[in-house]
């Protein structure tokens, strides 16, 4: 690798443009596809001026310096600001986080056209966590949706989950914003699709047209988290703006990159990985949060981060290894197994095959499901792109037997007992020590094993002696 992944940290500051909040007006024809949207008046600005910069050395500069949006002067907004104001603390756990990708996220923006204010929307998603997730399952420091994650190419798979990702989830929110803008023809009707979804702020856009009435962000009916999400991050960009008359202390961020990308060469174990970086494995977990099994698989994870002055680091470290790089590998199971089963076959404990696949209790491992075991010490080659980037574990709530007692009734045989609840007749033999040609008495007890998932009730267990 050498000197081709040290870019001159020159090179990528001389690339630093001024921001055009339309600049990516050529989105502008993209539909929306869950409601028609009558056409909104284009409230940005036709022309584009470049004007000559001294590029700065803190990257706060850099952003106030691209600030392009509307401001959205609403009581909100200040009572927000307060509220950040008495949390100083907080403010300052978060800021710091951010140092790790506001240079990125603050190049790709600036690269798009697109306004500096973008660049503190993690603050408002997540406060810049990627390991963040919500209690609607969106996760990541943009906070993406299972779903919306899968429209933008975000890989959810066994092995990782793109919507952590620094650079593949900024790419995706990007993206994202882009279109919406050029949905809406606004910055903050883009945010608020943003939050609520592009199909609820289209109906209402449509609803307010048809009353005739203003379109603005605060002419429409939202709930009431959306209501609130532009003007907090409008108090965010306040307090960047002008951090002292604020009361707020903000940690210096220098105006060049952090981390840069390093090709993964082998399976490796992200421990290891860590080690031959000389990084803490805290900090190289925050670099690549979409990790989240103790081996990376190069099949599917091509490209690591690591902070800019320990790339060159890790590729002499690597070259001098001669140890085992990764002591887990993937098996894909042949059949429906419980966990047991599967354990006992790759040479794992129960125990350790939960622990390192994240099984919950009472649950079964489908066919064709992708788990991490134990590599053999023989074995040479890695796991396969082909599972290592699509992988899945699909599990399914076991199936067991439960016992229920039940009288047989008038003119009842086994044969027509274990038809009525879809069991073998020789099973309730079994069950009941009888034989197949055993006849049957009115009202005798009948223990019968019915299927139910684990952890659940049968339905049929309730109506116990009723037949």
């Amino acid at each position: 690798m050498g000197a081709l992944y040290f870019l001159p940290i020159l090179f990528s500051l001389l690339s630093l443009t001024s921001i055009n909040a339309n600049a990516e007006s050529s989105q502008a024809d993209t539909p929306i596809e869950t409601t028609e949207l009558q056409a909104l008046p284009d409230t940005q600005p036709s022309s584009h001026t470049v004007t000559e910069v001294e590029i700065p050395a803190d990257l706060w500069t850099r952003i106030r310096r691209g600030f392009a949006m509307p401001d959205l002067q609403v009581d909100m907004v200040q009572e927000r600001e307060q509220w950040y104001a008495n949390r100083p603390d907080y403010i300052e756990r978060m800021t710091a986080r951010s140092s790790k990708y506001l240079y990125h996220i603050v190049e790709e923006i600036e690269r798009r056209g697109m306004p500096t204010e973008l660049a503190l929307l993690p603050f408002i998603e997540s406060a810049f966590n990627p390991q963040a997730v919500s209690s609607a399952r969106a996760s990541g420091m943009w906070q993406f949706m299972p779903r919306t994650g899968k429209d933008f190419d975000l890989k959810q798979n066994a092995f990782r989950d793109d919507r952590r990702d620094v650079l593949a989830s900024t790419r995706a929110a990007l993206d994202y914003l882009q279109r919406l803008h050029g949905m809406f023809g606004d910055w903050h009707l883009a945010l608020a699709a943003y939050n609520w979804g592009e199909g609820n702020v289209g109906k209402a856009v449509n609803r307010n047209l048809r009353a005739g009435q203003a379109v603005a962000y605060t002419d429409l009916r939202m709930p009431a988290e959306t209501r609130l999400y532009v003007p907090k991050l409008q108090a965010m960009e306040n307090l960047i703006a002008n951090p002292q008359g604020k009361g707020i202390q903000l940690p210096s961020i220098p105006n060049h990159p952090y981390f840069q990308t390093v090709p993964l060469p082998r399976d490796m174990d992200l421990a290891l990985v860590a080690r031959l970086a000389e990084v803490p494995i805290e900090d190289f977990k925050a670099l690549n949060p979409s990790a989240h099994r103790p081996v990376l698989l190069a099949g599917g994870t091509s490209q690591i981060l690591l902070p800019w002055d320990n790339a060159e680091i890790f590729e002499r470290n690597v070259a001098a290894y001669d140890g085992r790089l990764a002591s887990w590998t993937v098996w894909v199971a042949p059949k429906n197994m419980k966990v047991p089963e599967a354990a006992k076959k790759v040479g794992m404990s129960e125990e350790d095959m939960r622990s390192v696949n994240k099984i919950p209790p009472r649950m079964l491992i489908k066919a064709g499901s992708a788990l991490l075991v134990p590599r053999p010490s023989k074995q040479e080659k890695d796991v396969t792109t082909k599972v290592a980037d699509n992988g899945q574990l699909n599990l399914a709530p076991e199936i067991v037997l439960r016992k229920q007692v039940i009288k047989a009734r008038k003119k009842d045989t086994l044969a027509s007992v274990a038809k009525r609840y879809k069991i073998a007749a020789a099973d309730v033999a079994k069950w009941n020590s009888l034989s197949l040609d055993s006849a049957l008495k009115p009202g005798q007890k009948l223990v019968l094993m019915l299927p139910g998932k684990a952890g659940g009730k049968n339905k049929k267990a309730t109506q116990r002696n009723k037949g």
